[in-house]
């Protein structure tokens, strides 16, 4: 029997949240007896699931349900309160935009410095440097800092060099979202190439097209609980029904 890609059981996670922040420090010294109340907010709530290898798995749900929260603790970011995660292969994470850059240094040196932490030899690394300039499109800017670049233009960069890397298991949150319509074309068709390769990819997105064009299953995840597992347009068209929409504006079609 072939062990999941991916297997949570029981994930929970919770985060306080201050009532009140004292920006200023002069706001300690006039106010030192003061203290700051903190409320529990439950982000994820005994999540489960299993992601076969090879499957493409999409999570979609309104902002605030705990999507970005459940792809730090896959990428080992957070640590879950309860429950297990399991992760068998090498992950490449695209899960929150620019981390890992360094916005003083050039694209030539980000390259050259994620691709190695993210486990790339330098011979590997020489022998992609080219494909991940051309896939993102930055061959005229490769020596400009990343801080003069715009957001488009660093996630082509950071989404170019997550799928260079050797990986077998690559989480996406959101990369669809500041992407142009000719950028997006380009993710689609790796998208296309990953799935033939056996890749399992799992794909936090609210263009819920991508999700019906691409995904084999979808998780419907609101207020932190999963509440529906299945196939992709069944999932959509629950997400649609409890948080509105219409199907036309998310250019699904049947």
């Amino acid at each position: 029997m072939v062990a999941p890609a991916i297997k949570v059981r029981d994930v929970s996670k919770a985060f306080l949240v201050p009532h009140e922040q004292r920006l200023r420090l002069k706001e300690y010294f006039a106010h030192p007896r003061r203290r700051t109340t903190y409320e529990l907010n439950e982000a994820l709530k005994n999540v489960s699931f299993e992601i076969a290898p090879g499957e493409f798995f999409g999570i979609v749900g309104p902002n605030g349900c705990g999507k970005s929260t459940l792809l730090k603790i896959l990428a080992r970011i957070y640590r879950a309160d309860a429950g297990t995660v399991r992760v068998n292969g090498r992950l490449s994470p695209l899960i929150e935009l620019g981390v890992g850059f360094n916005y003083e240094l050039s694209a030539r040196d980000n390259i050259e410095i994620n691709g190695m932490l993210l486990g790339l030899t330098p011979a590997q690394l020489d022998a992609k440097f080219d494909d991940i300039l051309a896939f993102a499109e930055m061959e005229r800017f490769v020596d400009q800092q990343l801080k003069n670049y715009s957001t488009g233009m660093v996630l082509r960069l950071a989404y170019s060099i997550a799928i260079q890397v050797p990986f077998d298991i690559l989480l996406l949150d959101e990369v669809l979202a500041v992407g142009d319509v000719s950028f997006q074309a380009k993710c689609f068709e790796s998208f296309v190439t990953m799935r033939e390769q056996g890749k399992t990819i799992v794909l936090v997105s609210h263009d819920l097209g991508a999700v019906t064009d691409f995904c084999d299953r979808a998780l419907l995840l609101s207020d932190g609980s999963v509440q529906l597992i299945g196939d992709p347009l069944e999932v959509v068209d629950a997400y649609l029904e409890r948080h509105g929409g219409a199907r036309a504006a998310e250019g699904i079609e049947r």
